[in-house]
């Protein structure tokens, strides 16, 4: 007996001042990083001046870190809706669509729905819940187009993305809908600005940093998200579906139901975002206002491998991607497509990153 607990185990790992998953990810982001300032040198930017317009973007003042911050939160919210959907197997790429009606939604409500006047904050809340609304209703036709007919939700999200983009570009395009009345032949196609009484409260009240409303609201929304997928009946059907729909609908849970919920909860997260980047920064509708937001938040939730913590860490990392790599183009002359080219390098070294880490967790 003595010789058995004398025994040093044969599966004791050796320990580490970082844990894996997270040692691995913080280089797989330094390797990209330094890959891109290589391409950057390459190209005859100084690496100095480069670096510093990134740093100057993202936290060089407090106006910067704001709408980083601001930008996070819309990834956020996309990451969390496809988590929420993923749990049951289903994959929502429909965020870009969603954002687009959540905005449209946002604009006519606060444009034309009366509220400026309104209490209790109503002027902004009304619009909001109706970006909320359209974004669950576009999340909803792609589920019931998986319970009724068998379709891909893959296919019909992302399709329904591209109908939202070109919705949006109806709505801007056209006087009779949301573009501004056009007073000469530059009228911009873009909406009226929405009135002061419906866009987002900001935290400090300071325009030099704009951190709005939209932050505490994404901080709770990541534990209502996390507390359902974890401790709730309805997290625990949505894994059921997702492990296995058959098993699942014998032991007497609604598959159709829990898809159509999942779904239209993911699209209402995406609607939410769109309103939080109309309310809150943009405070006019123009096309493509989202500027590909739906798509990085979509990253963010694979890169999460289903944790909402993960999630806010991509969703960070994105939203200072964003920052910088907009500063960079427009103080360091860093080519736009050089700037998309070294954020795809970090979003693929994550991903090799996140196989590795399921790998050793799976030995």
């Amino acid at each position: 007996m003595t010789a058995v607990d004398d025994k040093p185990s044969a599966v004791a790992a050796p320990r580490f001042g970082l844990r894996p998953s997270l040692l691995i990810p913080l280089a797989a982001v330094a390797f990209a990083a330094a890959v891109g300032l290589a391409l950057i040198a390459v190209i005859g930017v100084p690496v100095a001046d480069a670096i510093a317009a990134f740093v100057d973007g993202t936290i060089g003042s407090p106006y910067a870190l704001a709408a980083s911050l601001n930008r996070a939160c819309v990834f956020a919210l996309v990451g969390f809706g496809f988590v929420l959907a993923n749990r049951a197997n289903l994959t929502n790429v429909g965020g870009e669509g969603q954002i687009a009606v959540g905005g449209i939604a946002a604009t006519a409500v606060a444009l034309y729905g009366h509220v400026a006047g309104l209490p209790l904050g109503l002027a902004f809340i009304l619009p909001t819940l109706a970006a909320v609304i359209a974004g669950a209703l576009w999340g909803g036709i792609a589920a019931v187009l998986k319970v009724r007919s068998g379709t891909n939700e893959v296919i019909s999200t992302l399709l329904l993305s591209f109908i939202g983009v070109w919705l949006l570009y109806w709505c801007v395009q056209s006087p009779a809908l949301l573009r501004k009345p056009m007073t000469s032949s530059a009228t911009l196609p873009e909406s009226l600005e929405i009135p002061d009484a419906a866009k987002l409260p900001l935290l400090t009240g300071d325009y030099g940093f704009p951190v709005h409303l939209g932050l505490p609201l994404t901080l709770i929304l990541a534990v209502v998200v996390g507390v359902i997928l974890a401790r709730t009946l309805f997290g625990v059907r949505l894994r059921a579906v997702g492990l296995n729909p058959v098993a699942a609908y014998r032991a007497g849970i609604s598959t159709t139901r829990t898809i159509v919920v999942a779904l239209s909860a993911a699209g209402a997260l995406g609607g939410l975002a769109g309103a939080l980047m109309l309310l809150g920064e943009q405070y006019t509708l123009k096309d493509g206002f989202s500027s590909g937001y739906g798509f990085d938040g979509l990253v963010a939730g694979l890169l999460s491998r289903g944790s909402i913590p993960g999630v806010i860490a991509a969703s960070l990392l994105f939203g200072f991607l964003r920052s910088g790599g907009i500063n960079m183009e427009m103080t360091a002359a860093v080519p736009t497509a050089l700037v998309v080219v070294i954020q795809g390098l970090i979003v693929i070294t994550l991903a090799g990153a996140a196989l590795f880490i399921e790998k050793w967790e799976r030995r």
